[in-house]
């Protein structure tokens, strides 16, 4: 697990920027109490070190065509470095895949799947799950509403007595 050394200005900007990153340099500045030079230094060392991993806009999935979103288990006939490694690849390649955890449990991965319609589903299924070697077992499951967090909790030491 990685280690990151956030002070509390640093989980301050990390907290503004989950709200809103469209905010300004000098706006997130004035929020955390820094100049807008001390600030645009932080923000720089936090991408570089990799506390920020990117900046996104949430689409609208219907602007995209989106008409149906599914979460896929699947069970591997085997599990070994090179099987997982494979089907991994191969379903990273495939654009309809949004989200895939590799899991502990009785499943061993699951896949966040959007498509058109049914038929785009079924020739999802059909063409990229059913006919792989890999895929021993798999089950799905239609998303009615997908509902996602604002942003992600601090959980580090210097903000524990916030969790208590």
């Amino acid at each position: 697990m990685e280690h990151f050394d956030l002070d509390r200005i640093d989980r301050a900007l990390l907290a503004a920027l989950q709200k809103d990153a469209r905010r300004t340099n000098k706006e997130l500045a004035a929020e955390v109490g820094l100049a807008p030079s001390s600030c645009h230094a932080r923000l720089a060392r936090l991408v570089e070190s990799g506390a920020i991993t990117g900046f996104h806009a949430r689409i609208s999935p219907q602007a995209l065509g989106i008409g149906l979103q599914m979460l896929v288990s699947v069970r591997l006939a085997q599990h070994g470095r090179d099987t997982v490694a494979a089907f991994h690849d191969h379903i990273a390649a495939q654009p309809e895949v949004i989200d895939i955890f590799h899991l502990a449990g009785a499943d061993d991965v699951q896949l966040h799947v959007v498509v058109r319609d049914a038929d785009h589903l079924r020739a999802f299924v059909m063409n990229t799950l059913s006919d792989r070697p890999e895929v021993a077992h798999m089950e799905s499951h239609l998303v009615y509403d997908h509902v996602r967090a604002e942003g992600l909790p601090d959980l580090t030491e210097g903000a524990k007595e916030k969790l208590v």
